[in-house]
């Protein structure tokens, strides 16, 4: 679903990281660990195409990242952050419609398909009992999981994911990566976690990229990388 080759990453004036190559599935969870500052994010914004890669090769469901539109990247991709948004007067459920934004029509409105989508997202992240709560109202858990749910309604096949643990407790965290689990499994979605919550991450992910700086990085099993920080 996603191969990475030979890519170098950061910004003009200063490159970051250097020289990943690593190729992930349909239906895996993959955990994204390092230290603050390592690259994580700049990772995850050049894999959606917010950061233009300095050199090297995105390919993402068979196409080069470079060839993709950003009306059809939306439709391939989608991120959760962690940053602490405001609703701005939104609910649940308007929150969760914006993942139709790269679907509608010319006037912008929401079909009965699109309804349909947007109430089954509700429903399998489990939010519909505040889907006419607003946003800016819900514990943080809940915000993401309204998150979460606004991009299984947009319905692309990979959704990065930037420490979305980082405001939430930890029966909260077990709760989060049981609910990717579940939709990695159910729905051969493609998760890529961005995590220092190392413990409940080693638990639940199927591989683990561990940027370690410039060009040493491990793309394997949580095992394998878990002896790193013991």
């Amino acid at each position: 679903m996603l191969q990475v080759k030979d890519l170098n990453i950061g910004y003009v004036q200063k490159e970051i990281l250097s020289g990943l190559s690593f190729s992930i599935g349909k239906g895996e969870l993959i955990g994204l660990v390092g230290s603050n500052g390592i690259g994580k994010s700049t990772l995850l914004k050049t894999i959606i195409g917010s950061l233009e890669p300095l050199s090297g090769e995105i390919n993402l469901g068979g196409k080069m990242l470079g060839s993709i539109s950003q009306q059809e990247l939306s439709k391939l991709i989608s991120i959760v952050l962690t940053d602490k948004l405001g609703g701005f007067n939104l609910t649940v459920f308007d929150i969760v419609a914006a993942g139709r934004i790269p679907y509608l029509n010319a006037f912008g409105q929401l079909n009965a398909s699109d309804i349909e989508i947007v109430n089954e997202s509700i429903e399998t992240i489990g939010v519909k009992h505040i889907s006419q709560n607003y946003f800016d109202e819900l514990s943080d858990g809940q915000k993401q999981k309204a998150l979460i749910a606004k991009s299984l309604a947009q319905q692309t096949p990979v959704i990065l994911m930037d420490e979305p643990t980082a405001f939430l407790d930890f029966e909260s965290r077990l709760q989060l990566f049981q609910l990717l689990k579940q939709l990695v499994k159910e729905q051969q979605k493609t998760v890529i976690v961005s995590s220092h919550d190392l413990d409940v991450l080693f638990r639940n992910a199927d591989k683990v990229l561990y940027l370690k700086g410039d060009r040493d990085y491990y793309f394997e099993v949580p095992d394998k990388i878990r002896g790193f920080f013991q």
